[in-house]
């Protein structure tokens, strides 16, 4: 059976007294993918940071790689978290910092990477090359657009090659035709390592193209593919409850007039 790499179970982590998530329960193995969408405050980045470890929750059970991390001091959660790579909002770049710094930061201060100095701008090199932006090697990010910081942040994510990657809105704010582009290398990223992915996300585009392209080598390019990717999953939060999960086909056939609202009109 494969590897569960994240689960949670009946997990509720709350503010001041008010859940942002509750009794929150699902499970992603190895090689597949979850899009959570939502409307504002529905508790999907809250999601991300109670996978990592990064808020605790107030009851429920987390499962990282297979071993419980609901209790475990900060520390000790170092090596685990060492195992996963994320994009945040908006890229989160260090302002001081140049790209090739920032793109370096997981290789150099995540002390279970192992990656010796001579190694490291060769791979910065190689991950910025993949998001096309080579070129910008000593600028830093207010020299670059808002889509040009989202695809630096998809590199940092994904320079130390985890086995799991998580994207917390990596297309909002964007034009239609740079979230495509985004997507995009998304697709490229989880087909070329078949790293496990979740996407945090209020476009349903985002969602379909995960659940219905491919990437093609031999064009570079994405090829749709017959039905649906198996593996691909949907998730609906609605005030931090969970309101659905299923496949893409399920999710554009449901009855459900807040998905209809906040979800497929999107």
């Amino acid at each position: 059976m494969p590897e569960s790499i994240l689960r949670f179970e009946n997990v509720t982590v709350a503010f001041d007294g008010t859940p942002a998530i509750e009794e929150l329960s699902f499970e992603i193995l190895k090689g597949e993918a979850r899009i959570i969408m939502g409307a504002a405050a529905s508790g999907k980045t809250v999601i991300l940071k109670t996978a990592l470890g990064l808020l605790r929750p107030d009851s429920g059970r987390v499962f990282l790689f297979g071993e419980d991390i609901t209790d475990r001091k900060e520390r000790q959660l170092f090596d685990i978290r060492a195992r996963a790579g994320i994009l945040f909002q908006e890229g989160a770049l260090f302002d001081s910092l140049t790209i090739e710094e920032n793109v370096a930061y997981p290789l150099v201060n995540q002390k279970m990477v192992k990656c010796p100095p001579q190694e490291v701008r060769p791979r910065v090199e190689r991950a910025l090359t993949f998001v096309e932006l080579e070129h910008t090697l000593d600028k830093v990010p207010s020299e670059l657009s808002g889509g040009m910081r989202r695809r630096v942040g998809i590199a940092r994510a994904n320079i130390t090659q985890p086995d799991l990657v998580l994207y917390d809105s990596p297309t909002a704010g964007l034009d239609p035709i740079t979230a495509n582009n985004i997507m995009t290398l998304i697709v490229k990223e989880r087909d070329m390592r078949h790293a496990t992915t979740i996407i945090v996300t209020q476009r349903l585009q985002d969602g379909q193209i995960l659940a219905q392209y491919s990437y093609n080598p031999a064009t570079d390019s994405l090829d749709r593919v017959p039905g649906e990717i198996e593996g691909i999953g949907f998730l609906v939060m609605k005030e931090g409850r969970l309101v659905f999960e299923g496949s893409a086909k399920q999710l554009r056939e449901t009855r459900d007039p807040y998905i209809s609202k906040f979800v497929l009109r999107h």
